[in-house]
């Protein structure tokens, strides 16, 4: 038999009275718990004394100050999140507001003074504080990674139709053969590919394109047309006591031969990233001395070449000084954004791009701050190093830029344009007949 009753404080309840006891536990409740209407659990019928029930009341309510309290936090967190919310939303239209208007002055300064359209020394360091090397560095993780043989045909065919790779020219012209971008990129050319001109006296050490050419015999030199970089700056003190004391510029104590028949001549040659990474000698020279500096890691592209002044003297580069039968001679592989290394076979010791922590924004006080190698010191059983024109030197990770500087007779000619597409073995320039 079930039972009709049902358990109410101290006595029993008929089923059929339920109801009416909800009822009067529903007008017992405050009116905000009426209002929610929500039903009462049947197994919660059991009352609680009024006295009771008003002290729980009493309990669960928050003091003045508490709440006053609460109040102000959640004042300043509203303030807080209300000041965030429109700095993250309007600080980059501000800060580019900002920009296009420095950009605007220094574009009318340049055309009040009649000089070229160049970086201003604000824009230089805000370019220079971008967190480039940081880019590169992943840049060239992500290229030595290996790629799964699938993708090679479809990625590396989309990049050399992009930048426009001759494949045909590579030793190996299967895609398949290449386990990652960084192998790609500094891949071998066949043999005889590049002819050597062996009739002039120096010749193109990479393929790339022409950027500058002509005298250095001035403080100042020309890295792209109009746009001047401090020779001194670039290759840094001389290299001995004596040249340092005499009383002649920086370019005429470079020289070997002081009877004046000899003058300073340089090249710059771009490395786009479709050409052959790879770089030789451009002549027979001997090195002497070999300078690292850790700089910045800036685009050498034309278009940044032609707006940043001294930039060759702000990037990382790898510095070669020596000498040939005309006189002094330097050779040097200049670093640039995503370029994970320059490599010189040569050289294992040398170690480019390396972590230098966030020193965002920071410069080198001097460009005198570099890492000095003595090459060629006299021992017993080891010859000193020495090139033949032609022969392999290096490579780039990347595209980049190659700077000649030497010493040549007077007569010496350029066969070269501006802006040219050269490769590897063609002639830079010749020695004219004086007659």
């Amino acid at each position: 038999m079930v039972s009709y009753f049902v358990p109410r404080g101290r006595f029993l309840l008929k089923a059929g009275n339920i109801r009416k006891a909800i009822q009067e536990q529903q007008q017992q409740q405050p009116k905000h718990v009426q209002q929610n209407g929500n039903w009462p659990v049947l197994r919660h019928f059991r009352q609680l004394p009024s006295n009771a029930a008003s002290n729980e009341s009493t309990a669960a309510k928050p003091k003045p100050e508490r709440i006053r309290q609460q109040t102000q936090l959640q004042l300043r967190r509203n303030v807080l999140s209300r000041w965030t919310g429109f700095l993250l939303r309007w600080a980059p239209m501000g800060l580019c507001v900002f920009g296009a208007i420095e950009w605007q002055l220094h574009k009318l300064r340049c055309g009040r003074d009649g000089t070229q359209r160049t970086a201003s020394e604000f824009q230089s360091r805000v370019y220079c504080s971008l967190p480039l090397r940081i880019m590169s560095r992943c840049w060239g993780w992500l290229a030595a990674c290996y790629m799964p043989n699938p993708l090679r045909p479809y990625i590396y065919g989309w990049y050399s139709s992009i930048f426009k790779v001759n494949i045909d020219e590579a030793l190996y012209p299967d895609y398949n053969h290449y386990t990652s971008l960084a192998e790609f990129f500094t891949r071998p050319l066949k043999e005889g590919v590049r002819i050597i001109d062996a009739n002039s006296p120096l010749v193109s050490p990479a393929d790339g394109k022409v950027l500058h050419f002509g005298s250095a015999s001035d403080s100042l030199i020309e890295q792209v047309k109009g746009v001047n970089y401090s020779i001194e700056d670039f290759l840094g003190p001389l290299q001995t006591v004596e040249q340092s004391n005499e009383p002649l510029s920086y370019a005429e104590a470079l020289k070997r031969k002081r009877d004046g028949s000899t003058e300073l001549y340089q090249c710059v040659i771009y490395l786009a990233p479709g050409d052959y990474h790879r770089f030789h000698s451009p002549a027979a020279w001997e090195p002497t001395v070999r300078r690292h500096f850790s700089g910045e890691l800036l685009s050498v592209s034309p278009k940044v070449a032609s707006w940043l002044p001294g930039l060759f003297c702000l990037n990382e580069r790898v510095l070669y000084m020596g000498k040939w039968k005309h006189g002094f001679f330097s050779y040097t592989a200049v670093g640039a954004t995503n370029v994970g290394s320059v490599e010189i076979y040569m050289d294992a010791e040398l170690k480019t791009n390396r972590w230098t922590g966030f020193n965002v924004g920071a410069h080198p006080p001097s460009t005198y701050e570099y890492d000095e190698l003595l090459l060629n010191v006299k021992q017993p059983d080891q010859p000193g190093q020495k090139f033949s024109k032609g022969d392999l030197i290096g490579q780039f990770n990347m595209g980049s830029t190659i700077v000649l500087l030497f010493e040549a007779p007077k007569n010496f000619k350029f066969d070269i344009v501006a802006g040219q597409k050269i490769s590897v073995g063609e002639s830079l320039g010749h020695i004219a007949d004086r007659n």
